[in-house]
């Protein structure tokens, strides 16, 4: 496949980038400030923020699927739902899946029925609440393109670098532990489960990973 990677410089995005060309498939990096110096890898320059800018990379792309790695510091979430929102328009018209890599505040908490991570302290201090919201408005941004082709990944509560294992529990909407109690998993083992995903499609829209 080629798979464009929007967000390409951060922690997941050149996590999936390295995944993907150890696959054998062709990446298209998109960032502000594109970089690459691999044989699979194509930088290509791009601005979040300019939907035509977006657009038109997209456009000219060739690719098969586009994955969506975006994260803003301090969180900014009119960006990360337009940009998003950008993207699954621009998909629709061009017939690309589109993979993205959200956040674990729009899963529901395993120890409360009917209540989102985001709305759990035990998973989200007062501190972060702000970035579990965007996480939340960013898969209803998602959800209000019901025809579209895509699908949202949640990562766990804790997503950090570390080492490749291959190996993950997959679920659906509801935050995941692993066998330790832990809610992780290493970015590696994530751009894992993002490549899986884009080869073997599953049937739901909204899925999660953790460590196994």
């Amino acid at each position: 496949m080629t798979i464009a990677v929007l967000g390409a410089t951060g922690m997941v995005g050149s996590r999936v980038i390295a995944e993907a060309g150890a696959r054998g498939h062709r990446v298209l990096a998109l960032s502000r400030r594109p970089t690459g110096d691999a044989p699979h890898v194509t930088p290509v320059g791009v601005d979040a923020r300019a939907p035509e800018s977006l657009h038109a990379a997209l456009a000219g792309s060739g690719a098969d699927a586009v994955v969506v790695t975006l994260r803003t510091l301090p969180v900014d979430q009119e960006f990360l739902v337009g940009a998003t929102r950008t993207v699954l328009d621009s998909a629709a018209r061009l017939g690309l899946r589109v993979l993205v890599v959200g956040g674990a505040g729009a899963l529901r908490s395993p120890g409360a029925a009917g209540l989102l991570v985001a709305d759990d302290p035990a998973y989200v201090p007062a501190a972060v609440t702000a970035v579990a919201a965007a996480g939340v408005a960013q898969l209803r941004t998602c959800q209000d393109h019901a025809g579209g082709d895509w699908v949202y990944l949640s990562p766990p509560a804790l997503l950090e670098p570390g080492d490749r294992t291959g190996r993950y529990l997959r679920g659906t909407d509801t935050l995941l532990t692993g066998a330790d109690g832990r809610s992780w998993i290493s970015a590696e083992d994530l751009a894992v489960a993002v490549v899986d995903e884009l080869e073997s499609p599953g049937p739901e829209r909204h899925i999660t990973v953790a460590a196994a």
